[in-house]
């Protein structure tokens, strides 16, 4: 398995050309000072989470000219979490390590650079962070980032676009939303019953390595949105471009078309696009995918990778079979840690790959299998709702899930898999694993031909 590169040193360097990128949330993984998540914004309140209890979160910001720095680090009522700030080097000079919820202190500080961590004492979870300063600059609607001058675009960058070519800056509320569909036909009702309401008339863009404006008008139309525009970035040195960055993280709405995730990963990875996207889920926007536009969100990625496609009747004859190859964290959406997502999943019989799939990454981790002409559509909080006219499949295990034999080289052996078929309205948390559907088992065995059991595992 290959990991690609950490979305906090991207986010750190795209700071430094973006001069109020505001975060909103906490990207992980940013455990310590040379890793700060950032730029905070004055008056911009930070959703982070304390997840284990040797979980350790950094921030930083500039402060322009000398003043007052009030701070605010409020929690759950059952733990008790503290924060210390610091200057670019030297010990802190100010902490706030009390009992009390929030957590609150000031200190009068000079222009500079400033660095803020946040600890536990006790308990793990999820904190509300608020830092206010003397920022003459800072967005007075904290969810419109101001980013400056259309660049000029490379020559040899395709793009299309429809609309107006000025960034708007539409309220998007306070969390962020994600898409996933299937492939083939898209989902019209997705668009215009969860992506519209959501944006307000901002802008949308479509991002992929071929193909053309297809989505321009269509997306128009559905979703009312001020612009659309489709870049075609097909190598590192265009995913790098100023251009670029400034298109995506303008967006209130990202689109990943369908194509080659294995493509996606080599030319996106580690570049400005990797960090864009994010930021666009960061300032509460929409990010969505269909096919490999879907397969590149979760953290776990399939990544066959100039090899063959997995194929479920092959899969499961060897657990360790060469058409097996996973890649992670290309994008770092907290609801899609531990998630691995399949696309085309009913039409292409794909249970028995994504099943095989859970199994080797562990059962703490979920499959998320749609069907062609398929959504489901996330909001912050996990709740997912599915749209369109075939099934979402959600596969997993738990303490009853027995590898009775998974060993490299022999067929798989599973018993009491779980999988859930959601349709059209079904809803499903997937930070619970909470569903409106009830669970089924069903098994694998290589060993047959027919190696589900019961025989249809839909």
């Amino acid at each position: 398995m290959k990991t690609l590169p950490t979305l906090a040193a991207l986010c750190f360097l795209a700071a430094t050309t973006q001069s109020h990128a505001c975060i909103t949330t906490e990207t992980e993984s940013n455990d310590r000072e040379s890793r700060a998540d950032g730029p905070l914004c004055s008056g911009v309140e930070v959703q982070g989470d304390i997840d284990s209890r040797r979980d350790i979160d950094w921030y930083y910001f500039d402060m322009p000219s000398a003043g007052t720095i009030n701070i605010s680090l409020s929690h759950a009522s059952n733990d008790d979490f503290d924060w210390d700030l610091y200057r670019s080097s030297g010990s802190a000079v100010k902490s706030a390590g009390t009992s009390q919820n929030p957590e609150t202190g000031s200190y009068n500080g000079s222009a500079g650079e400033y660095y803020l961590k946040v600890t536990r004492y006790s308990g793990t979870g999820y904190y509300d962070l608020n830092v206010n300063f003397a920022d003459d600059d800072s967005p007075s609607n904290p969810a419109c980032d101001t980013y400056g001058t259309r660049p000029s675009k490379p020559n040899n960058l395709t793009s299309y676009l429809t609309g107006n070519n000025q960034d708007v800056c539409p309220d998007l509320g306070t969390s962020a939303g994600l898409l996933l569909m299937g492939g083939g036909s898209d989902v019209d009702a997705a668009f215009s019953n969860r992506v519209k309401p959501k944006i307000s008339g901002g802008d949308i863009v479509v991002i992929r390595t071929s193909g053309s404006d297809g989505y321009n008008d269509y997306l128009k139309g559905l979703t009312g949105a001020d612009s659309v525009e489709t870049l075609i970035i097909d190598n590192r040195t265009k995913a790098d471009s100023d251009y670029v960055d400034w298109v995506i993280r303008s967006a209130e709405f990202l689109w990943i078309s369908g194509g080659d995730q294995s493509d996606y990963l080599n030319q996106w990875a580690g570049t400005k696009v990797q960090a864009a996207i994010n930021h666009v889920y960061q300032k509460n926007g929409i990010i969505g995918g269909t096919s490999a536009g879907n397969a590149v969100q979760s953290q776990h990625i399939y990544d066959p990778d100039g090899i063959s496609g997995a194929v479920s009747d092959e899969v499961v004859t060897d657990y360790c079979h060469n058409t097996i190859n996973f890649s992670s964290n290309f994008l770092s959406t907290a609801i899609m840690n531990n998630v691995i997502t399949d696309t085309h999943f009913a039409e292409r019989d794909r249970m028995g790959r994504l099943g095989v799939f859970v199994s080797k990454l562990g059962y703490s981790n979920v499959g998320i299998g749609v069907s062609e002409a398929t959504s489901i559509y996330f909001t912050e909080d996990g709740n997912g709702v599915v749209d369109g006219s075939n099934e979402v499949y959600i596969v997993s295990g738990d303490s009853q899930t027995q590898n009775i034999q998974t060993q490299c080289g022999a067929p798989v052996i599973i018993h009491d898999l779980l999988r859930r078929r959601l349709t059209s309205g079904d809803t499903y948390n997937i930070n619970t694993n909470s569903s409106s559907i009830s669970p089924v088992r069903f098994d694998i065995d290589g060993r047959n031909n027919s190696f589900y059991s019961p025989s249809n595992p839909y």
